[in-house]
């Protein structure tokens, strides 16, 4: 993309939508709290694809994922009326535990509906961090109007997983951080859910590698994202059966949806057997734990699913929430 074209992809954006300013801004207020988390690199995994991979691991973020960025700059962008009474939001779990977390740190109470298959570690994780868990049936329930009931009964501020402002500014923070520690890239590969990453990433490669191609990776199962973006309109579709619970979304958001059609490139998926495989690549070649939806993006490129070779590859590890005994599990299977 060329800086014309770069520029036209940016005003093409809706007024009111986050800009690289708030990208900016969130890094400023949560640099003293969120982790700089480190860029890993792995020869295997070059020799295996054919480029250079660089891989941001926000699997050592607190909370053990990159929704602690979002979650606390939002929560921290709220006024001391609203911090007083506390917010609600609504979450498979990385942004449960990110939210609660966040809210501790900064004295918020924390309501989070939680789905009743929701894994136990992260159900345990986010009552630890002092949230209050109300748990939903994903299949036969709304979390949105549960949150926003929730939102009018107790004069709680509703803090969605991914379309949300400030939470996108938050998110796109980390792909800020790995341009600045490793320079232009010619891609970037962004696990994708709800897109709030993804639209997050997307403003900050912009503005630091205007060349650098963007893709997010979501589950074959669960492809909402894709079709939603080749056709040009959300679509949505049933809850998808994935290992990826962080990715079981069934549609993106309406804030981030305008940032991608603008800024990404496409968007990929990969199966749940390609994303056991990587975690078994992250243990026993990287000595890292990484979830399943954390592999998203890294099962992308290792899988060949986009050709990298002679590339500068970006790779943002969403997380690392996995039960010990889930783990186990897949790298048994």
């Amino acid at each position: 993309m060329n800086a014309q074209a770069q520029q036209d992809a940016l005003r093409s954006i809706p007024p009111g939508l986050p800009t690289y300013d708030d990208v900016l801004t969130a890094a400023w207020r949560i640099k003293d709290v969120a982790h700089r988390t480190p860029v890993l690199t792995s020869r295997t995994a070059d020799a295996r694809t054919g480029g250079k991979l660089f891989f941001k691991a926000e699997n050592f973020q607190r909370s053990g994922a990159f929704k602690f960025r979002g979650a606390y700059n939002a929560i921290a962008r709220l006024s001391p009326e609203a911090k007083t009474r506390g917010v609600v939001a609504f979450s498979s779990g990385n942004h449960a535990q990110a939210i609660a977390y966040a809210g501790q740190l900064q004295g918020v109470p924390t309501v989070i509906i939680m789905p009743q298959d929701a894994p136990a570690m992260k159900v345990a994780a986010t009552k630890g961090y002092g949230g209050e868990v109300v748990m939903y049936d994903r299949y036969t329930e709304d979390r949105e109007a549960i949150g926003r009931r929730l939102s009018a009964e107790r004069g709680l501020t509703l803090i969605p997983p991914y379309d949300h402002e400030d939470v996108i500014a938050g998110q796109g923070t980390a792909a800020k951080e790995l341009f600045e520690e490793v320079g232009s890239l010619d891609m970037l590969l962004v696990c994708t859910g709800g897109g709030g990453l993804l639209a997050g990433s997307a403003l900050a490669a912009k503005a630091l590698s205007p060349e650098c191609r963007i893709y997010g990776v979501e589950p074959e199962a669960g492809n909402d994202a894709q079709q939603s973006f080749r056709s040009g309109s959300i679509v949505r579709i049933p809850v998808p059966a994935t290992i990826a619970d962080g990715a079981q979304t069934t549609y993106i958001g309406t804030k981030t949806f305008p940032i991608m059609r603008a800024l990404v490139d496409d968007i990929l998926t990969v199966s749940d057997a390609q994303l056991v495989d990587t975690m078994r690549f992250f243990v026993e070649r990287m000595k890292i734990v990484v979830e399943p939806t954390g592999c998203l993006s890294a099962a992308a490129a290792l899988n060949g699913i986009v050709p990298c070779e002679g590339k500068r590859v970006g790779i943002i590890i969403s997380g690392g929430n996995v039960d010990p005994k889930a783990l186990a599990g897949f790298l048994a299977g």
